[in-house]
């Protein structure tokens, strides 16, 4: 994919669904929430500032906030205004909603000074070099932590294909470049029947005197 053609699939399904859940283009409300679920326990979130890089709809802060996860600050930055609308029309306590594109204006990773950054599912239609350019943006702007989930090729025989439009990255090429940028990292792919979907988080090193 080249341009914006990532975007294509969401706007697309904005125009058939409008705001209802269906924008999202995750198969369900569980599925959604499963994958919440894995973000909120493998990270600490509670009074964090926290960067949800193609928020949609909110859905991850409404979530956190029904979980009684009271983060700090919340900026959700997605491309589709009517879902950013939408997303500001909930109301949502400490919560701030961007419309703009994080892959071709990559400072607005950086909005709010954002101690964790949160990708989920927005990597999904993009080409590996989109995915290395937004994850390199995203792991410079999160002050301690990057979590991110993705379709990995690692999934068993038996996890749905995927013919478009989402699309598997190579697990293990992903994986070298996560340990490439910190040696404290955490990897999940048992959440869902046949691994077919994985879950990275990525913190950024404390430097201490190491003790002999």
């Amino acid at each position: 994919m080249s341009g914006e053609s990532y975007l294509e699939p969401y706007r697309q399904s904005q125009r058939q669904h409008g705001t209802d859940f269906e924008v999202t283009l995750w198969a369900s409300r569980r599925s959604q929430r499963v994958r919440f679920d894995v973000m909120a326990h493998m990270a600490y979130l509670g009074g964090k500032r926290i960067l949800d890089a193609g928020c949609s709809r909110g859905d991850f802060a409404a979530y956190l906030l029904e979980r009684g996860i009271q983060y700090g600050q919340y900026v959700g930055v997605d491309a589709l205004g009517e879902v950013i609308e939408f997303a500001r029309a909930r109301n949502l306590s400490n919560a701030e909603f961007i419309k703009g594109d994080f892959m071709q204006d990559p400072p607005l990773l950086s909005s709010g000074a954002p101690q964790v950054v949160c990708i989920s599912g927005s990597l999904n239609t993009m080409s590996d070099a989109e995915v290395m350019a937004v994850l390199e943006q995203a792991w410079v702007a999160a002050g301690e932590v990057l979590l991110f989930n993705f379709l990995p090729t690692t999934a068993g025989p038996q996890a749905p294909s995927q013919t478009g439009p989402a699309r598997r990255l190579n697990t293990l090429w992903l994986l070298d470049w996560v340990q490439s940028r910190t040696p404290v990292w955490a990897f999940r792919q048992d959440y869902f029947a046949h691994g077919h979907d994985a879950t990275v988080m990525m913190r950024k090193e404390k430097h201490h005197e190491v003790q002999e």
